[in-house]
């Protein structure tokens, strides 16, 4: 098992790693649309879900994987009427590649962000 850890994304909040390397499987945990300073982004959903994709380029390239080795996605989101924003926004970046997916309201989410996405990759 291997940690990653990366100043390209923002530093864990909690008690946690960014990441975590298993065999030849990487398991991120949750990005928010924090910058890797730890400022939060302001602007509506689709600005923070480019960042949180910002976050998850720069976690798994640290793991030696990227989004085209993603095999699932979990995206949380603050509020279902977002949907069609962050779909929009997340088809940029898995446009011919599609993870298996599964997409959740929650009452809140840290900091107060809009969206917030975890993923599972192969490792290169």
């Amino acid at each position: 098992m291997k940690v990653i850890q990366t100043n390209q994304a923002p530093a864990a909040i909690g008690p946690y790693s960014q990441g975590i390397t298993v065999n030849n499987l990487f398991y991120s945990s949750g990005q928010i649309p924090l910058t890797a300073e730890g400022v939060m982004v302001e602007g509506d959903v689709k600005e923070q879900t480019h960042q949180v994709f910002k976050n998850l380029q720069a976690v798994l390239e640290e793991s030696g994987a990227s989004l085209n080795t993603v095999v699932k996605a979990t995206v949380f989101i603050k509020d279902m009427n977002d949907f069609a924003a962050i779909n929009e926004v997340y088809g940029e970046y898995f446009s011919t590649h599609k993870p298996a997916r599964s997409c959740v309201e929650v009452a809140r989410l840290p900091k107060d962000a809009l969206v917030e996405i975890e993923v599972v990759a192969l490792v290169k």
